[in-house]
């Protein structure tokens, strides 16, 4: 490699080696801090392979790849043997993760790739995923952001560096150089890359304003995207100052549940409203984010403030918000899972039965133990509650119903509505953590199952 002191290549080497000492706070235990680049193949994720690769060995980054084939295009296969010979040529492992990617009702087919995308990230084994965003991409999110009315967290764009709650972080390092840099890294470095020709299609709001209006900004105001870069570190300030108002608002309101998950006191959030109306969207707005989900627009945000103040105490309220439901459980305004629709699975003995919420896990084991459910000798399906499902939980104890059961523990409705039961037959065997109907328990030296339930997300 040239002399990183060479005017082409500085730049792009020095901003890998700082980001990756910011990064290592997003160390999650390993040896060595462990880094997968998200390569598309294209010129800007191949600047990024290529820089990382470079540094990594006196840095002591443990570097890999993540290729994420959408198959949406005719040279999708092309592309994903291109990303494993430059890997290969590195010295770099690639994963290659092939998706589908469908139009969802009111999203765009961008939309649904970008989640297919992140999904992938947030699935792989790392400390922090590696993006090749830069400042261009980081102007021209202000101003799609601008122009769909966001506020500052909006305005903020792309952080730099995030920690995600669960799986790795995210890192851009090449945020503050604009694309003219990584086009002289490349051309310097001799870099080969591939071309997405959906990139030009200026259909896409994005590639519109990179096509159409960023030249005439770039022309008009010579320090164009390096402005917007700052605009939008002035928005991620003001981002961070409001934040921590509504930490202020909730504190000693926001409670971590072992069965609700994260939960916002509905008191408080009332006598903010009541004073200071701005402050509740904000509270509410935030503990939103805590959840991960994005943020409503602001008559949806002001609706749901309405709904969730104005209930009733005891009144049902489920709003369906970014693939979660917003409702309320004991007085505290919960986020959680939408309940799934109902199902019947048939159980043939395998330890892990995979349903469309989570795992249901059948240990073997050996009564007599309260746990350990008998499941031979009959048909066992999994299913849904359907209503007026009865359990004897030991033999002088009378049948109950399953309902008030549910109720007695503090088990939210909307797990109820969603908890997996073990049936033998047309008969009601097993309870995931309740228990075992008297009847089905194995008795003495005979082999049986404990029934685990592993929920996807554990705080839903």
């Amino acid at each position: 490699m040239p002399d990183h002191s060479d005017i082409e290549l500085e730049p792009v080497i020095r901003a890998v080696r700082e980001a990756a000492g910011a990064a290592d706070v997003m160390r999650r235990g390993a040896d060595a801090l462990r880094v997968a680049v998200a390569l598309s193949g294209g010129r800007d994720s191949m600047v990024l392979l290529d820089a990382l690769a470079a540094v990594a060995p006196t840095l002591g980054l443990a570097l890999s790849a993540l290729h994420v084939h959408h198959g949406l295009s005719a040279n999708a296969d092309a592309w994903a043997a291109f990303c494993g010979d430059e890997c290969a040529k590195r010295g770099v492992p690639l994963q290659v993760h092939r998706a589908e990617v469908r139009r969802a009702a009111g999203e765009s087919l961008e939309a649904q790739a970008r989640a297919v995308r992140y999904a992938a990230y947030a699935a792989t084994a790392a400390d922090v995923v590696a993006l090749a965003h830069h400042a261009d991409d980081q102007a021209e999110t202000l101003l799609l952001q601008l122009l769909r009315g966001a506020g500052p967290q909006g305005l903020a764009a792309m952080p730099a560096h995030r920690l995600t709650r669960r799986g790795p972080g995210l890192l851009r390092p090449l945020l503050a150089l604009p694309r003219a840099t990584l086009g002289a890294y490349a051309t310097a470095r001799g870099l080969a890359w591939v071309d997405d020709e959906s990139n030009a299609n200026t259909g896409v709001k994005r590639n519109f304003i990179r096509h159409e209006v960023a030249p005439r900004l770039a022309a008009a105001f010579p320090g164009y995207p390096k402005t917007l870069v700052r605009a939008a570190a002035h928005q991620a300030e003001a981002a961070r100052l409001i934040d921590e108002l509504a930490q202020l608002d909730a504190r000693g309101a926001v409670d971590d549940d072992p069965v609700a998950g994260t939960t916002l006191e509905r008191t408080a959030l009332i006598a903010l409203a009541t004073r200071a109306p701005h402050r509740a969207r904000n509270l509410l707005r935030w503990f939103l984010r805590r959840h991960e989900l994005e943020a409503p627009s602001s008559a949806r945000l002001a609706a749901m403030l309405a709904q969730l103040s104005g209930a009733a105490p005891d009144a049902r309220v489920r709003l369906a918000h970014a693939g979660a439901e917003v409702g309320l459980h004991r007085g505290r305004i919960v986020v959680h899972a939408p309940a799934v629709a109902p199902f019947a699975v048939p159980w043939a003995g395998e330890t892990r039965l995979a349903l469309p919420h989570g795992t249901l896990e059948f240990a073997p084991c050996a009564g007599p133990v309260a746990t350990c459910a008998r499941l031979d000798g009959t048909t066992v399906t999994v299913r849904t509650r359907a209503g007026g499902e009865r359990i004897r939980l030991a033999h002088d104890r009378p049948r109950r119903a399953l309902k008030g059961i549910l109720q007695e523990v503090g088990m939210p409705v909307w797990q109820r509505e969603s908890l997996p039961l073990v049936f033998c037959g047309d008969a009601l065997a097993v309870v995931p953590g309740i228990g075992v109907d008297a009847a089905f328990r194995a008795g003495a030296g005979r082999p049986g199952y404990v029934v685990l339930w592993r929920p996807k997300n554990s705080e839903c």
